[in-house]
């Protein structure tokens, strides 16, 4: 058996894949990431969250957001250990899950939008090239946080019509004050911001939020596509919330930017698996 997991900083997604006849068993849990949580956080997330029965000699390939070194891997290695007793544990990042979901063992441009964002150049067999994506307050160009945070400066700016304003505030009961207190002070204000790309795709009629999440795409590919040679001549594909709810908008970016979007899937959870039953 194999557990297969792949992590955002909002959720992450589990399949349990028996090998003998492909059958998979899906759950998820709130994301997972060791640049914020430690071992004992990750370890009572699991008790708490993951709810599927599990064979003890299940292998599990674990990938995730903030997975970007090995000493900071330890952490999330520990967890899994002392809750899963696997036969074996391996952690990568989420963007060798994108690499390996979307390209399988083909090269390719493989990129992540959804509550962060990033890309790379893979070879199909390892990541060659990465542009850092800096995070939310420095890059995550495209992403879920950018665009929300983006959305929330304009609205407590009074950038946004007035009746965008009043719908806003009619479907989410905050003040600006508990609005600032969420970016600033509390745990986790990129999943803060990036739950308000719901309000903005229900309302993507209005040309000014519409314009928002082009432009936004627009500087993913300018300032970390761009930087790819191979980006010119092969597609880029895309996983996550944000390039699948908002995947014409992307398209229509990329193309006004020079490049054609490849593939575009919701999660990579899908597409590792099929890697892994092929490995």
């Amino acid at each position: 058996m194999m557990l297969i997991a792949d992590s955002g900083s909002t959720k992450t997604s589990w399949g349990l894949v028996n090998t003998k006849n492909g059958s998979v068993e899906t759950c998820q849990t709130s994301g997972i990431n060791p640049l914020y949580q430690d071992e004992a956080t990750i370890y009572r997330l699991l008790q708490q969250e993951f709810l599927t029965k599990f064979p003890d000699n299940v292998i599990v390939f674990f990938y995730g957001a903030g997975c970007i070194n090995p000493q900071v891997n330890n952490s999330v290695v520990r967890a899994l250990n002392r809750f899963f007793h696997p036969s074996r544990s391996y952690v990568d990042t989420d963007l060798m899950a994108a690499a390996r979901s979307l390209c399988q063992k083909n090269e390719g441009i493989a990129c992540i939008l959804g509550t962060g964002s990033n890309s790379c150049y893979y070879n199909g067999r390892e990541i060659v090239r990465h542009v850092s994506p800096l995070g939310y307050m420095l890059g995550d160009e495209g992403s879920g946080a950018v665009i929300g945070r983006k959305f929330m400066a304009d609205l407590l700016k009074d950038q946004l019509p007035a009746h965008l304003g009043t719908r806003f505030f009619s479907a989410y009961p905050l003040t600006p004050h508990q609005i600032i207190e969420q970016v600033y002070k509390k745990p986790f204000p990129n999943r803060f911001l990036a739950q308000f790309t719901r309000f903005i795709h229900d309302n993507l009629h209005e040309k000014v939020l519409s314009d928002l999440v082009r432009n936004s795409f627009e500087e993913f590919f300018v300032r970390n596509i761009r930087q790819y040679p191979e980006a010119h001549q092969m597609p880029v594909h895309f996983t996550g919330s944000i390039a699948f709810h908002f995947e014409d908008l992307l398209r229509e970016s990329a193309e006004l930017q020079g490049f054609k979007v490849g593939l575009v899937t919701e999660s990579p959870l899908t597409g590792l698996i099929r890697f892994h039953l092929h490995q």
